[in-house]
């Protein structure tokens, strides 16, 4: 029998821009549908930095010519921007992908809220650089006007950074499970999902946050009751002492193996470390489930245990 296998996109996936795009989710497809071929039943999810990036400029440069007309677009909502058009792109080039190789199969992106906790930590702390880069005068400008937090990046200029809170649960996670089981791909939690938090009563208010897309897809996973992670990189397995003479690969790893790599600083926050975080916290989530982080054209071969790093109990 096939596996439940939730894939976390990484942004090599999907490129920079548009026409960017519309290449690389060619390719993308060609790798999730040998999954699909394979009998597994696929979940995908993925990023939005230089997506969600381009709306938030291309606003603000409308809010900036036509105050008068338009007014700034919440995160939020950009967010739910980036996962409608990354989402056409990508159900497109599977289902014609799919469709060439003789496999009738529906493809559909959900537009995905994730729950966050106004109580995270990360509100109080915004880290993540998001949008166009400003001058100091243009800086201190959205700080008054907006209330924004901005912080000086690497001499590039000033942006904005928000808050990325850890995922809580999935809201749309029954719809989801529903079109998986009706022998759906679907394509879910885009840009890590849209970040909302419960106010009075069922309203979900959104936040200005953006949700990292290694963990959104672990919840995702765990909620799915999925037997494997799959996480996609840069490279094919994970290494220790990246980068050095001593550089060693790794194809097996324990979560307890794994956190005691994370304690010595041998993976970088920001890039890989979030990846085995996620990984660990899916493979201690119930027995037999399992991570793998490799890299995109070599998921089957992963799945089949010929490559990639796996994290198992």
């Amino acid at each position: 029998m096939g596996k439940r296998i939730v894939i976390a996109l990484g942004g090599n996936a999907l490129g920079n821009n548009l026409p960017e795009q519309m290449a690389a989710v060619k390719q993308t497809a060609k790798a999730i549908a040998d999954l699909i071929q394979e009998g597994h039943q696929v979940v995908i999810a993925h990023g939005n930095g230089p997506q969600v990036g381009m709306i938030q400029q291309a606003m603000a440069e409308l809010t900036r010519a036509e105050p008068e007309k338009y007014i700034p677009c919440p995160l939020s909502v950009c967010v739910a921007m980036s996962q409608g058009y990354i989402g056409y792109d990508l159900q497109n080039a599977l289902r014609e992908e799919l469709l060439d190789r003789g496999i009738s199969k529906g493809v559909a992106t959900v537009l995905t809220q994730v729950e966050v906790s106004p109580d995270d930590p990360a509100f109080h702390h915004p880290t993540k650089p998001i949008g166009a880069f400003h001058s100091p005068d243009e800086a201190k400008l959205l700080i008054q006007q907006r209330g924004y937090q901005m912080v000086e990046d690497a001499g590039r200029g000033w942006r904005r950074v928000v808050a990325s809170p850890r995922p809580v649960s999935i809201v749309e996670i029954d719809s989801i499970r529903d079109m998986v089981e009706a022998g759906l791909v679907v394509v879910a939690c885009g840009g890590g999902g849209i970040p909302v938090f419960q106010t009075e009563g069922h309203h979900l208010k959104g936040a200005a946050a953006v949700i990292d897309k290694d963990f959104a897809s672990c919840v995702l996973a765990q909620q799915l009751e999925a037997d494997t992670l799959i996480i996609l990189t840069a490279v094919e397995k994970v290494a220790v002492n990246f980068g050095k003479p001593d550089q060693t690969w790794l194809d097996t790893l324990t979560p307890e193996q794994a956190e005691e790599y994370m304690d010595q600083g041998h993976f970088a926050p920001g890039s890989m470390l979030p990846k085995v975080q996620a990984a660990v916290q899916f493979a201690r989530s119930a027995p037999g489930r399992s991570a793998l982080i490799t890299l995109l054209e070599k998921a089957k071969d992963g799945v089949s245990g010929k490559t990639g790093t796996v994290i198992r109990q």
